[in-house]
């Protein structure tokens, strides 16, 4: 009765299953480390994360000018983004992190979508919480802490890049036009005059990322030092565990509804069709600009999601492994490995440039650029002793070539790995608690 109870609040507060793929932000998963070190306030309804405490909280933009220029949310509204100022040395330097959340594949799951954040101005934050790539401290941010930093939010449903309209549903899919309408916005406020800049993005922006780099690349001049970070923007094409294709069929859909196809890269849309374009591991290594991917070897959304989903597992054979890898069986660890094999085979080529990075950990995790403490902290997860937050610095300022491969599961010990039934942690001010007794019901294994 606790876990029903947990699980109805739990999704109801911060996510829901759309047509068998959970979606939470991905992007503010790192608190999930409070609950393993206690450092949250057990016995009560909402504690205050201490991950938090001295965060710093960045208003919410909304872009005038996006109106006129068709470029609106799903449900019409004016898109956002929140801006904290570089200073010093970081002044005429730019980052861009394009938020994520998944996407919506049909008219149904697009309108339950315009009533959330993720496709509406009016449901998002006012304020949220800058902590990893966008901290404005540099011993959580070495590199990138007096740059202007600036996360654009996500409120399309197909990473930035659509560009048609349903009038019947009431839903506008606008956003390569957001996309465009955001850059534009940032120009006039000083992005022109960047000395180097880095276009970057987590899960659905992490593609956008890849999507949109040479475009990014484009708008500035050949002096500006200007690269792409992509952190869990990997998808693949892949087969799940019923043998089918459940990825494909989402992004078919969202390729189809949202007018996709003609915002892709023209060398992939000349000989793949478009959905198959919609995939990195197509166009990757036709990327022009330097590209730096980061991405666990068992990404967990996309086990979750994508390779083991309620939809391809209707017996429920992998229930327990999906909801914790140290539940599975041997069989199962060899599908995952397997899983580990694709990625790095939709990589190999890319890696050879040597003006492109590459960070493959083998956690299951999703999103480590945002999370503090997987991007840089004491405990963070590391690789031959690189952390993320250092791998990434090396790899954009030239430092070293960067080309880390982790080992194979279960070696790495450094690993930050996310639990399906703690990826409810989503709010930039709080973190949803309920009483310890009753966590240890929803989610055993952290107990």
């Amino acid at each position: 009765m606790k876990l029903l109870l947990v699980s109805f609040v739990v999704l109801t507060a911060f996510g829901k299953w759309v047509d068998g793929f959970l979606e939470f932000n991905e992007t503010e998963l790192y608190q999930i480390e409070n609950y393993r070190s206690g450092n949250v306030s057990n016995g009560s309804v909402y504690g205050i994360s201490k991950a938090y405490d001295n965060a710093l909280m960045v208003g919410l933009t909304l872009i005038q000018s996006a109106r006129a220029k068709g470029a609106v949310c799903l449900d019409g509204t004016l898109p956002g983004y929140h801006l904290h100022r570089g200073y010093g040395s970081g002044a005429n330097s730019w980052l861009i992190q394009l938020e994520g959340g998944g996407w919506c594949n049909n008219v149904r799951n697009c309108v339950y979508r315009k009533k959330t954040r993720r496709g509406s101005s009016w449901y998002m934050e006012k304020q949220i919480a800058f902590t990893g790539i966008l901290s404005n401290k540099a011993q959580e941010n070495p590199d990138f802490f007096n740059w202007n930093r600036v996360k654009l939010r996500y409120c399309d449903g197909a990473s930035f890049t659509g560009d048609s309209e349903n009038k019947a549903a009431g839903l506008q899919f606008r956003g390569q036009r957001i996309w465009l309408a955001a850059m534009d916005d940032l120009m006039s406020k000083g992005m022109r005059h960047a000395h180097q800049a880095l276009l970057s993005g987590c899960s659905a922006g992490g593609l956008a990322s890849i999507l949109h780099c040479d475009e990014f690349r484009d708008f500035f001049p050949r002096t500006t030092r200007v690269k792409c970070l992509s952190d869990a923007g990997l998808f693949l094409d892949a087969v799940d565990v019923s043998g089918g294709h459940t990825l494909r069929n989402l992004y078919s859909g969202v390729v189809g509804l949202q007018g996709v196809q003609n915002n892709l890269p023209r060398i992939c849309t000349n000989h793949l069709d478009p959905t198959s374009c919609f995939f990195p591991q197509n166009i990757i290594r036709q990327v022009r600009t330097p590209l730096f991917i980061l991405n666990a070897a068992y990404d967990s959304w996309q086990i979750q999601s994508s390779l083991a989903p309620p939809s391809a597992d209707p017996h429920g054979h992998w229930h327990d492994c999906r909801l914790n890898h140290a539940k599975c069986s041997a069989s199962q660890i060899r599908f995952l490995q397997g899983f580990r094999n694709q990625v790095l085979k939709a990589v190999r080529g890319f890696s050879m440039s040597k003006q492109n990075g590459l960070f493959i950990n083998s956690c299951f995790a999703h999103c480590q650029t945002e999370r503090q403490d997987t991007w840089f902290a004491d405990d963070s997860p590391v690789v031959g002793n690189k952390a993320i937050a250092i791998a990434v610095g090396d790899w954009y300022f030239d430092r070293s070539g960067i080309k880390i491969v982790d080992c194979p599961y279960p070696c790495d010990k450094t690993c930050h790995n996310l639990l399906e039934c703690v990826q409810i942690l989503t709010s930039p001010e709080f973190i949803f608690i309920i009483s310890q007794e009753m966590q240890a019901s929803f989610c055993p294994v952290l107990y």
